[in-house]
């Protein structure tokens, strides 16, 4: 298996890992101190892969192969989306430990399901710059167009899902007016309602 892939594989686990271990600090255990320093620990796992990923190209002598994009795409997701994840593991831990409110559920209609829609879209947007920009860094490290040309064909495939999320959800839920707002009744027409 590739040394990327396994890189990305231990990065996933280890995010799932530490987050749970600082949580259960935090909640389990009572120990915010521990909590926090363990929560701290989370992005220093997009540093390893981020480092894997370079000395694997630039010291190894690597050329890139799509784990090497992945793992380019996959840190920009966890920068651009990990905080609400992790935010939203924390409401969950909170709710079911520590007698915390319920986790608020995304809104599925009218306005607030559009500025939801919109602000996702811009997380993904933030994806898509941090990828490119992780990807065009390590293309000049390496100085080699035939070693990294996998890799520079990552930056149309996540602009490629960035303009299809775009049109698919933000921009249709604004068209579609967000759906039927929740407080209204869905209930057919009366009689004279159709006279």
């Amino acid at each position: 298996m590739n040394i990327i892939v396994i890189g990305i594989i231990a990065c996933e686990i280890g995010f799932w890992a530490v987050l749970g271990a600082g949580l259960g600090a935090r909640y389990l255990l009572r120990l915010r101190k521990l909590s926090s320093i363990l929560l701290l620990c989370v992005p220093l796992l997009d540093l390893l892969l981020l480092g894997l990923i370079t000395w694997d190209l630039v010291v190894n002598g690597a050329t890139a192969e799509f784990a090497h994009g992945l793992g380019a795409v996959y840190l920009g997701f966890t920068v651009a989306f990990g905080h609400q994840i992790i935010g939203r593991a924390d409401g969950w831990f909170a709710h079911r430990f520590a007698g915390g409110p319920e986790p608020v559920k995304p809104p599925k209609s009218g306005p607030a399901h559009i500025r939801y829609e919109w602000s996702q879209w811009a997380r993904m947007l933030v994806c898509a710059v941090i990828a490119s920009a992780v990807i065009g860094l390590i293309v000049l490290l390496v100085g080699d167009a035939t070693r990294t040309a996998e890799l520079t064909g990552w930056i149309g495939r996540v602009w490629l899902v960035t303009g299809i999320w775009l049109v698919g959800w933000p921009v249709w839920a604004t068209v579609s007016g967000g759906g039927r707002d929740s407080d209204e009744s869905a209930a057919p027409p009366s009689i004279q309602e159709t006279r």
